[in-house]
């Protein structure tokens, strides 16, 4: 591995002077137009940050919100603030232009995402005497079409994948290229991004179906399904390089950053400087993202994106996204900058606040980033999008190298008409390795409940020793799939304080000694008090615990946890609720003191303790759910989430296998396919495309008849699980 060092600086050095007419201006007089007030076009955490440093500048916000966004922490962020109505009116360009004349604007900021790269949205702000806080339009346009832009990298000299980007649609044609080009191929909208409208067809028998899915998933997101096919590099990384621009053809690269840790073609962890990156690579990278932006006639932030081949350390230009990027935060950490305030300047007419020497210097001295994406979605399940309240959410501590942008708090709902992103966690150090076992100790901090995350999941990316030895490529996942998802074993501890957070909580909110409820029993009237619980496991397979807890006397227990290889007494414990924190109790095992978090949603627990989460399920007496009435829906498949549904792919009537596709849905701009649990026969789709469905929803009805011959008489509440993949 190539170390992290102080020396690359040197090594930078030799290629500045070369490049040097590429970063600086001869002298520029500039003439600028000063940005009183900006309307940010866009919502939550982006809108947030863009707010800050507006503020910082002394630029007054006006911000925009939806009906689902009305309570939205940007939307509460500006006394100046205007509801646009229906969900999708972020889209609006008309509309939001109006607003931001209406509100008095001298300038609009797009954030990501959204209209940010839409041309003529940015041709029509300048059209309307706005300032346009990013490229110029005709730029966006030109980099906008992948095909285009293509075309335009090759005559600058920048290296290009092999692949078909013509006009020629037909999906017979598209597949005769394909088989030219040679298997595997990757097929993506031309005007798509955020990997969205991708697909990666390995073989030609494959190739129509992976076609048709990335069409579909472009003419929802992006209202254009105009497909390019390239040849699928099998060991790639993602590596991008930040570039700025001025009004004066100045042009910078703000080092690159490594994106290739990737799930459904979109980025969960993104690193800068890139790991195990020879110096004359990564200035050749920095020179052709240069080159790139010159050839457009750049101005402001812009990414240009390159796959860099593992196998052969050749790189090639990917796409170039004229905005702002999610990630831009690690950019921030390594050069000490503040992008969005280089945004407002470069658009008020300022040269560049530095040139490319100083940059250089900059990041030679500062060491290491890595940002986190927290996402509400469920790894276990092909990482399929979640949504809900935030019932509870605690933060890592923040500090200089521990940064937090987040468009939610506690108590907010993360909405599935939009991005599942809650937050980003970016880290800092002097090393990679330092930065690694930081940013796992800051997500060990992180506490969420009310939706799936996927933070446990990026606590063993950060264990996992390839990603610490640097060695990574955008199939990583795939790569080591056995490794990153297997089940994690649960200590007899965990169960004793989900048994005793039960009780003290209730002891509190009742005022009691010993409250009774469905959940356990109360057993005796004297001073010894018995309770028992019975835990189930949130793996695939839940696996059954028995805890029994005796109160000899106040704050003092005996523990017997029972269950699937295990038998643990604990005799005489202390046990105390922590007063700084209502769901925290502490409590004194003979040979330590363990510090836990228990978070009660119905019968759903969350156990936080000791930098670990464990989900577990109180177990309902049988009693319970007859006194309930509750309904046997065995034979079923529901909704995972709120959704759309896109088509269903079976009949009625038609009999189905183990993980044969049902219904396909869509949620949170994500297609996901809904696989059968089990043989059986289909009786009713419940819902036709188009429908709108809540999460739990009814979708597919089975032959009672035949599945209860199938699986049995059931008599107990089973509700099965549905497994979900990527279209």
């Amino acid at each position: 591995m190539i170390p992290a060092s102080r020396s690359r600086a040197l090594a930078r050095a030799i290629c500045v002077a070369h490049s040097r007419h590429l970063s600086t201006t001869a002298n520029p007089s500039p003439v600028t137009t000063p940005i009183a007030s900006v309307l940010i076009a866009n919502r939550g955490e982006i809108a947030l940050r863009v707010g800050r440093t507006a503020s910082d500048l002394g630029v007054r916000c006006t911000t925009i919100y939806t009906d689902p966004d009305a309570t939205s922490q940007h939307a509460l962020s500006s006394p100046f603030s205007v509801n646009l109505g229906a969900a999708n009116a972020y889209l609006d360009g008309e509309r939001i232009i109006r607003v931001a004349k209406e509100q008095g604007c001298d300038a609009l900021h797009p954030g990501y995402g959204f209209l940010s790269e839409n041309s003529l949205f940015a041709r029509r702000c300048v059209e309307e005497g706005l300032v346009f806080i990013g490229p110029p339009w005709k730029a966006i346009e030109s980099m906008g079409n992948k095909s285009r832009s293509k075309e335009i990298m090759i005559e600058a000299g920048v290296p290009c994948i092999p692949g078909y980007h013509g006009k020629n649609q037909d999906p017979v044609y598209l597949l005769g290229e394909a088989r030219k080009i040679g298997f595997p191929v990757m097929v993506k909208a031309v005007k798509g991004g955020g990997g969205k409208g991708m697909r990666i067809a390995m073989t030609g028998e494959e190739f129509l179906d992976k076609l048709e899915s990335a069409k579909s998933e472009g003419r929802n997101s992006f209202g254009d399904d105009e497909m390019l096919v390239e040849k699928y590099i099998a060991t790639p990384r993602h590596i991008e390089v930040q570039v700025f621009a001025d009004k004066f053809g100045g042009v910078v690269a703000l080092g690159e950053r490594d994106c290739s840790l990737q799930r459904r073609h979109q980025k969960i962890l993104e690193e800068a400087p890139a790991p195990n990156l020879a110096e004359g690579i990564r200035q050749d990278l920095w020179e052709k993202a240069r080159a790139a932006a010159l050839a457009v006639g750049y101005e402001g932030a812009g990414t240009v994106e390159f796959i860099f081949d593992n196998d052969t350390n050749e790189f090639f230009f990917m796409e170039m996204n004229t905005r702002l990027q999610v990630e831009h935060p690690v950019t921030e950490a390594i050069t000490g900058e503040d992008l969005v305030s280089w945004q407002f300047k470069v658009a008020s007419g300022e040269p560049l606040p530095l040139d490319q020497a100083a940059i250089t210097k900059r990041i030679a001295e500062r060491g290491w980033a890595i940002e986190a994406r927290i996402y509400a979605e469920n790894p276990d399940q092909n990482f399929m999008p979640d949504s809900g309240k935030l019932i509870h959410l605690r933060i890592p501590k923040i500090s200089e190298s521990v940064r937090i942008d987040a468009g939610f708090i506690q108590g907010d709902t993360v909405s599935s008409n939009y991005d599942g992103m809650i937050a980003k966690l970016i880290v800092s150090g002097p090393t990679r390795e330092v930065t690694i076992k930081k940013l796992y100790a800051a997500l060990q901090e992180y506490e969420v409940v009310g939706l799936s995350t996927n933070i446990e999941f990026l606590k063993r990316i950060c264990k996992s020793e390839d990603f610490v030895k640097g060695d990574v490529e955008t199939g990583y996942i795939q790569k080591h799939i056995d490794e990153l998802f297997v089940p994690e074993s649960i200590e007899p501890e965990t169960f004793a304080q989900a048994a005793l957070g039960v009780l003290v909580k209730e002891q509190a909110k009742k005022g009691l000694d010993v409250a009774i409820g469905p959940h356990g029993q109360s057993i005796g009237f004297a001073a010894r008090i018995e309770r028992k619980f019975i835990f189930l496991t949130s793996t695939s397979e839940p696996e059954k615990f028995h805890v029994t807890l005796s109160q000899t006397s106040p704050n003092i227990y005996s523990i017997l946890v029972e269950g699937p290889s295990i038998s643990k007494t604990y005799n005489n414990i202390l046990c105390q609720p922590n007063s700084s924190s209502p769901n925290s109790i502490s409590t004194f095992f003979p040979a330590t003191r363990v510090e836990t978090t228990v978070i009660a949603n119905e019968e759903k627990l969350t156990v936080f303790q000791r930098g670990k989460k464990t989900e577990l399920t109180l177990a309902m007496p049988s009693w319970h759910e007859k006194a309930l009435g509750l309904k046997d829906v065995a034979n079923s498949v529901l909704a995972p989430m709120p959704c759309k549904v896109l088509r269903n792919e079976v009949k009625e009537g038609d009999e189905v296998e183990k993980d044969q596709p049902l219904v396909v849905i869509e949620s949170m701009k994500m297609e996901t396919v809904i696989r059968s649990p089990h043989k059986g026969v289909v009786a009713k789709l419940v819902h036709k495309e188009g429908d709108i469905c809540k999460a739990g929803t009814v979708l597919v009805l089975f032959d009672d008849v035949c599945w209860r011959n199938r699986h049995g008489l059931l008599t107990d509440t089973n509700i099965l699980q549905n497994d979900a993949s990527d279209t």
